[in-house]
């Protein structure tokens, strides 16, 4: 299988990303033939090389002569969607977009379809954007890991005025994902960068593998003490698993003298607190009697959190703690159509491949609250709804 590995010890950008895969042999007339597709004028793209610290690199340009055109999240999610961009390019683009989107919605507290991009809706945001998946797409790389990010501290000027680092929309994109701190007072990872890597690969160390090729893209800046390189590595590895892969912490515990409507109440609470999952298990336990095995699944970062709560709601002395690797399949959320209403699917993927899917609980019992049928009904109905859309879809 072939492997990309990000080296982020400058962090990342949106051009350091295009400038790597252009580095690593993808033409960038394929990368502006191709963007030709999208209704985007008065640009001009051009690569030059260039060198930070004595280090050769690709540094890719977007010239052009918009200024400040702030489009909605909407109308970029339209012109992709309408394009004729090969449909995975134009999906994969549509994902990185959302997901800044989404953190931007967030952060102003407004509706996904009311947010305007500033930075991010200019044309260089854009070009930088489909540029990514347009090379990612030439490239084909069946799996792409990507080193923790390091996030600084300090101010960035933006349209909104001074905003502190990290950035608050990156902070929102990488929810969830390792990140370092790091001393540079300068922003090295932008939303742009974040939105990209977090939608299309795993974190982790460097995989093993055979090096093929090695790319640097490189960035605006000039550091003091790195070269603001975004470095690729590209070469071939045997792990069959297409999937992705993450680290969580698991937190057990054995209980003897809980109440059962106690842990009811501890589950909701730990969910609501971040954890991913939470069970429960009977066991025999000393002095012959009948207890519980609680554990709880957990992003690294909350896991400290979620025991606290343990150990303040429950009847836990103390909680064991381990950080595993997690393989796990890419998930998205879709809509269906049914004849008794819309429906939300869960779609499991290995790599690109489409293994399965499931209707989502929630969305299914409302449904069925709201016209009255029984809850199997509406999953059989969703099941063939979504049958008929994603199978033929391959």
């Amino acid at each position: 299988m072939t492997l990309l590995y990000l080296d982020t010890f400058a962090g990342v950008s949106g051009d350091m990303f295009l400038g790597l895969l252009v580095d690593l042999g993808i033409p960038l007339e394929t990368i502006r033939t191709e963007l030709a597709r999208l209704p985007v004028s008065g640009y001009r793209l051009r690569q030059e090389r260039t060198e930070r610290q004595h280090m050769a690199a690709c540094k890719v340009v977007v010239e052009h002569e918009e200024q400040h055109h702030h489009r909605t999240w909407a109308q970029i999610d339209h012109m992709l969607a309408d394009s004729s961009l090969k449909p995975a390019v134009s999906d994969l683009a549509r994902r990185i977009f959302r997901r800044i989107g989404e953190a931007e919605a967030k952060i102003h507290g407004q509706p996904l379809d009311e947010v305007h991009f500033h930075e991010v809706g200019a044309i260089d945001s854009i070009v930088d954007i489909v540029g990514a998946a347009i090379g990612l797409d030439q490239l084909g790389p069946d799996r792409i890991v990507c080193a923790p990010l390091p996030l600084t501290r300090g101010t960035v000027r933006c349209a909104h005025g001074s905003f502190p680092l990290p950035a608050p929309a990156t902070l929102e994109i990488l929810r969830g994902m390792p990140t370092v701190g790091d001393e540079a007072a300068v922003e090295l990872v932008t939303p742009t960068g974040a939105a990209i890597v977090a939608e299309v690969a795993a974190f982790g160390g460097l995989p093993a593998m055979t090096l093929d090729r090695i790319g640097y893209g490189a960035g605006d800046r000039h550091l003091d003490d790195r070269p603001n390189l975004l470095r690729g590595l590209l070469g071939t590895g045997d792990d069959p698993w297409e999937g992705e892969t993450d680290r969580v912490s698991t937190l057990e515990c054995h209980l003897d003298d809980a109440n059962p409507e106690w842990l009811g109440a501890l589950m909701e609470s730990l969910l609501r607190e971040g954890a991913l999952d939470v069970g429960f298990a009977p066991l025999q336990m000393k002095k012959n009697r009948p207890g519980i095995r609680l554990t709880v699944i957990a992003p690294p970062h909350r896991a400290t959190a979620l025991a606290r709560r343990i150990l303040r709601e429950s009847t836990a002395g103390g909680v064991r703690c381990q950080e595993n690797s997690r393989f796990k399949l890419r998930r998205e959320i879709r809509t269906v159509s049914t004849p008794l209403g819309d429906v939300r699917i869960k779609l499991f993927y290995e790599g690109q491949k489409l293994l399965r899917f499931s209707p989502e609980y929630e969305s299914c019992r409302k449904l069925a609250d709201l016209c009255g049928r029984p809850l199997p009904e509406i999953y059989l109905q969703a099941e063939l709804s979504a049958n008929n859309l994603f199978r033929e879809k391959g």
